[in-house]
């Protein structure tokens, strides 16, 4: 029997005055999976998660998140979500441990003194707990947003680019977090444009100006898109980058440290464009798998700016 998806909508539809900022967007969440929402600012990924857990209304559209109407009974979605907001939303000028206990009021929880120190412990918030949020670096404001978020014991996390402006470790510990969370049944749809967190989805969406291009499994996205891609490594990456712009076969060119990503849809025409670099020299050449980053760039090339001008 297939289990019912946590969520399940389609056509969800936003326009805010004369531009469409969600176009009949669809997906379908599994219990227990990390959802990654990719694509650049002003896609869409914000206004897409708030219909979903209630706080914003749909223009069109229809489906279930948490088996309640998306349209319908957002009130009752909104009591069994964590929220966590690109920008810190706590109380700074109160304590961990106040701004915990408020949050725990709000939501009515049972046992709270108990659950709060609970929290404390489980995100690694006890020895701070009298600290006042505003003090806290960004790492620690992330954790103390993480655990309000929880308090209540959500169904459903939505993270909205959760880790931006914190260092690398403390999105590690983030990340570590978020996993066990979903190994213990947690669905979570995450925003991210960073690659490194992408490829930790277990799902992901990809949403350019409102639109959806393409979704699934992550470790499928790139065959989904059906780029070839060639590593090009050695001396003269700058002018080996211009000499190849416009060549057969290729449909882009990126940079990645000390080598050249040339990646292409016609996989035979883009094979012999780079055997005739290849044979020329002084460059190495070797073909590998195309990975998300090449996939999203070449996605973004075809998108078009729903709040430019020309889309206007």
């Amino acid at each position: 029997m297939t289990a019912v998806p946590v969520i399940d909508v389609r056509g969800l539809t936003k326009q805010f005055g004369d531009k469409l900022v969600v176009d009949h967007f669809d997906i379908s969440v599994p219990r227990g999976a990390i959802y990654g929402f990719l694509g650049p600012n002003g896609s869409g990924k914000t206004t897409t998660i708030r219909m979903l857990c209630g706080l914003l209304s749909a223009d069109e559209g229809e489906g279930t998140c948490l088996g309640f109407d998306v349209r319908r009974q957002a009130g009752e979605i909104k009591k069994q979500v964590g929220y966590m907001t690109q920008k810190f939303s706590l109380y700074e000028d109160l304590s961990i441990r106040e701004n915990l206990d408020f949050v725990a009021q709000m939501y009515g929880v049972k046992k709270r003194k108990e659950r709060v120190s609970k929290a404390l412990v489980d995100l690694g918030l006890a020895d701070r707990a009298g600290q006042l949020a505003g003090t806290l670096s960004g790492g620690w404001k992330q954790r103390l947003a993480l655990a309000a978020c929880l308090i209540h014991d959500p169904q459903l996390l939505l993270l909205d680019e959760p880790t931006a402006g914190v260092d690398p470790k403390a999105r590690r510990d983030f990340w570590d977090e978020i996993r066990r969370l979903s190994k213990d049944g947690v669905t979570v749809l995450v925003s991210t444009h960073y690659m490194d967190e992408a490829v930790q989805c277990d799902f992901i969406t990809y949403i350019a100006y409102g639109k959806k291009l393409i979704d699934g499994p992550a470790a499928g996205i790139p065959a989904q898109v059906g780029l070839t891609t060639w590593r090009a490594e050695g001396p003269a990456l700058a002018a080996l980058e211009e000499e190849l712009i416009g060549q057969h076969g290729v449909a882009q060119i990126a940079r990645f440290g000390s080598t050249l990503h040339v990646s292409g849809t016609d996989a035979a025409a883009l094979e012999s464009t780079v055997r005739q670099f290849e044979a020329r020299g002084p460059q190495h050449w070797s073909q590998q798998p195309a990975g998300l980053e090449e996939a999203f760039i070449y996605l973004m090339a075809g998108a078009q700016d729903n709040f430019s001008r020309d889309a206007a």
